[in-house]
């Protein structure tokens, strides 16, 4: 086993890399989905309030306004404009401060507050930022609310649904660059025949399949990688990230030698990974659901790096408390590379006769 005919064929393959289509789907289409369930789907099923403020005196209450979380605030040109926007449904609501309205408020008069509603604006939303709006004044004229509020959540800590979808674009970045890249880089080699012309050479098969392995494991680690920086996930646990990461790639590349030593070319290929394929994104639906029970999600193998992934990217947990998990996922890991050597050996001995 030599490194420098390994690194040879692996710079072999990242140069020629670009020109394959499943190089190019395991970079861009992670990049892709980010994009639309960040911009398209979250904004359409979790939108912030949206609320406009025309402040014709310098009021605290537009200072405080800004500082709020969960609200999106903005300040039209003037009050023609903010009702425009309010009644053409870009904005959730309007509101209107006058002139000395600050010093009215705290010397006990009551001055004029005009607030618009959009009328397509959602009950909730109206009722967010109608409360919010109230408390806010009663913050500029000092008094305290009339009731103390208390909240209690029944939710169980769960993250939003933006949040949730973050392991499955993950779980595709690993799969298309740890999994599908890796097989095909050794099927395609296979079916072109050039594989059988790399073996003659001083390069054994052993040596072509950990370049291929490499291939898709440093891609695998860098799109995982930009998926959870794209997403604002990247956890509060540098190292910790790194060591999961690295584990979810290994285990995503011994899979995909699993497939490609299998495989006799690109349409058994394809019938494996999708007759498998639940097998490795399922644990992914139970965070989507977090009201089904979770135990069943340890059945899957993936699961053994997914969610020590979710958990330091999304939770802030740190390494030493998703240790286990990872010395599961390198058990695991390990056992497919079993497989791969007892593969290998029957796919050279293929080649060799053929």
């Amino acid at each position: 086993m030599s490194a420098s005919r390994i690194l040879t064929v692996f710079r072999k393959d990242l140069k020629l890399g670009p020109r394959s289509p499943i190089f190019l789907y395991a970079v861009i289409l992670p990049v892709l989905m980010t994009f639309v369930v960040q911009v398209a789907f979250t904004s359409l099923f979790e939108p912030a309030p949206r609320l406009g403020i025309v402040d014709q005196g310098g009021s605290e209450l537009a200072a405080a306004a800004e500082a709020l979380d969960g609200i999106a605030v903005s300040h039209p040109a003037g009050d023609a404009e903010l009702r425009r926007l309010v009644e053409a449904n870009d904005l959730d609501a309007g509101l209107v401060l006058p002139p000395g309205f600050d010093d009215d408020l705290r010397a006990g008069r009551q001055p004029e507050l005009r607030f618009y509603i959009g009328g397509e604006s959602l009950a909730s939303t109206r009722v967010i930022l109608t409360v919010t709006t109230l408390d806010l004044v009663r913050v500029v004229e000092g008094r305290a609310a009339p009731v103390e509020v208390v909240v209690e959540d029944f939710g169980g800590g769960t993250l939003p649904l933006s949040a949730r979808l973050v392991p499955l674009i993950v779980m595709y970045a690993l799969v298309m660059a740890g999994v599908f890249l890796t097989a095909f880089a050794v099927v395609d080699e296979r079916e072109k025949r050039t594989l059988d012309a790399l073996i003659v050479t001083p390069v054994r098969l052993g040596e072509v399949l950990l370049a291929k392995a490499l291939l898709g494991f440093v891609v695998a680690v860098a799109m995982a990688l930009v998926t959870l920086a794209l997403n604002d996930a990247l956890g509060g646990s540098p190292a910790g990230l790194l060591v999961t990461v690295v584990v979810a790639a290994a285990m995503s590349t011994a899979l995909g030698l699993v497939f490609a030593t299998a495989a006799r070319n690109t349409q058994m290929l394809f019938a494996l990974i999708k007759g498998t394929g639940f097998l490795i994104v399922g644990p992914v639906i139970f965070y989507l659901f977090p009201e089904w029970p979770q135990w069943i999600a340890r059945v899957f193998p993936t699961y053994w790096f997914i969610d020590p992934l979710y958990r330091v990217a999304l939770e802030g947990a740190g390494l030493g408390d998703v240790w286990w998990e990872l010395l599961v996922a390198l058990a695991l890991t390990l056992a497919a590379l079993g497989a791969v050597v007892a593969l290998a050996r029957r796919m050279e001995a293929r080649l060799a006769a053929e």
